[in-house]
């Protein structure tokens, strides 16, 4: 042992440490090799000396050294032990390292202190999905199985899930995994046993990717209440038409949904409805059908008033609320308020013939009484004194198909009968000149107003996402772009 220890002193005058351990750990002069560790890299020595410290009792260096050997399973096994119990930092080292007999390890222990979440964890880490399966199954942890699963799982173990699910009494679950099986016909009937929103539209989804007529058939008669005399809401109808690239019976869908929204005086929701729809249909380089390119419009310039109105352009307002105004029975939730409002814009810029011609509107039996008192005398008045009712013509510009003289708010040409885009910042049509457009919607915009407005509002008025004034840019081809907005008499297949 001398010659050994005289050998050693002799390497770490050479600078030569490992032989030095090396000679130390044969002698059992663990503390003096323990000095010389830090110069070791030979991952040999560092188990050799690991092994010597946790025979020795001293854990936490035998797995500093074990780490550094790069036994892992080492590493995991000691800090599970009573002595260091330091489980959190063992399940770490598992999950970076994904060592199978260190997770087995870790759901042992899980197991031994009833954290039933943490062996299905492991357990899946160590390839055996069928205890875990059974843990689950046994102490209500199936979520957690499920979540470690993620997308890794197989038809089998998916199938497993489903029936888990649908003996526990949630379809809804039980319907999504009878999905990820492929099992089409029963996903549907769990997801409608359930009826809850979003499974009715996971059942949609289904429906449209399966493009069986039988399991179509059946979805819609739970649309339409065949099946338990409820029909159920008309957005799922629409979302389904979509789904099965139906869109001509999209659109019919959406408009009758948002003419129900507008009824009840829900504009901004028949606006999203409307809107929505149109950018689906665009998507799918589908041509919008008139009628809901119309119904839109309308809503719009409806929305338009108050900013408008807000940038103190009153003219430009006043010429939206006439043109809602002559629909007014679109609007059945706020005749008298509407019609108010076009009376008061109409008198502050100088249309004293519209101002006139609504509050006459006002003034009839129906809607008299409703009139609030603090305009109820001054709409009168204007009705009584009839003062001078001419007012000054609305500017034109040219059509942007025949470049015929249309004025601003007309949406079609009486020269070449073309229906013409309205810009989103004004209502009014469309000019070659000024085409620019929202660059998240693609919604067409006069350049000049519309930066205007964004510099004071930096919100779209169709979509609402922020745009910033700086990027707006004039269309190269505003003939294409023109060509690409002809709504169509009715929705393509």
């Amino acid at each position: 042992m001398l010659r050994s220890l005289v050998g050693s002193e002799m390497c770490i005058r050479d600078r030569c440490y490992e032989k030095a351990v090396s000679i130390y750990i044969q002698v059992k002069n663990f503390t003096s090799a323990g000095r010389l560790m830090n110069f070791v890299s030979t991952p040999k020595l560092q188990l050799g000396y690991a092994k010597a410290k946790e025979s020795e009792g001293k854990l936490a260096d035998a797995v500093v050294a074990y780490r550094k050997g790069k036994d892992m399973d080492s590493v995991v096994r000691l800090l599970l032990t009573d002595q260091l119990d330091s489980p959190t930092e063992a399940f770490e080292v598992v999950r970076h390292t994904e060592n199978i007999s260190g997770a087995k390890m870790a759901a042992e222990y899980c197991v031994k202190k009833r954290n039933y979440s943490g062996a299905i964890e492991f357990l899946l880490f160590a390839r055996e999905p069928d205890q875990a399966f059974e843990l689950a199954t046994s102490y209500d942890a199936m979520e957690v199985f499920t979540k470690q699963l993620g997308d890794k799982g197989t038809t089998e173990q998916w199938l497993q899930i489903a029936n888990y699910w649908e003996g526990q009494g949630d379809p809804g679950r039980a319907g999504s995994y009878y999905a990820k099986c492929g099992m089409h016909k029963q996903a549907v009937e769990l997801y409608l046993r359930s009826g809850a929103d979003p499974h009715i539209q996971a059942a949609i989804e289904v429906v449209g990717a399966a493009r069986d007529e039988a399991l179509t058939g059946e979805l819609i008669d739970y649309l339409v209440g065949e099946r338990d005399g409820i029909p159920k809401e008309p957005s799922h109808i629409f979302k389904l038409y979509m789904a099965l690239g139906s869109y001509s019976q999209a659109a019919t869908t959406a408009l009758i949904i948002a003419q129900q929204e507008q009824g009840r005086g829900n504009y901004k929701l028949a606006h999203k409805v409307l809107f929505e729809t149109q950018q689906a249909l665009q998507q799918h380089s589908i041509r919008i059908p008139q009628d809901l390119s119309k119904a839109l419009q309308l809503l719009h310039s409806y929305i338009l008033v108050r900013i408008l109105v807000r940038q103190g352009d009153h003219l430009s307002g006043a010429r939206m609320l006439i043109r809602v105004a002559k629909h007014i029975s679109k609007f059945p939730t706020h005749i008298v308020p509407i019609l108010t409002s076009t009376v008061i814009e109409c008198q502050r810029a100088g249309l004293k013939r519209s101002a006139y011609e609504f509050a006459s509107m006002l003034m009839r039996p129906e809607y008299r009484a409703q009139i609030a008192e603090n305009y109820k005398r001054k709409i009168e008045a204007i009705v009584r004194k009839r003062a001078s009712t001419e007012e000054e013509e609305e500017q034109s510009t040219p059509c942007p198909h025949c470049s015929a003289p249309v004025e601003e708010t007309m949406l079609d040409c009486g020269s070449c009968r073309q229906i013409i885009p309205f810009c989103i910042a004004t209502g009014r049509h469309m000019v070659l000149e000024e085409w620019t457009k929202c660059m998240h919607c693609n919604f067409p915009a006069l350049y000049s107003p519309f930066k205007k407005l964004l510099c004071a509002e930096p919100n779209c008025p169709m979509c609402g996402n922020h745009v910033d004034p700086t990027s707006l840019q004039f269309l190269k081809d505003p003939k294409e772009a023109l060509k690409a907005l002809l709504p169509s008499d009715g929705a393509e297949e």
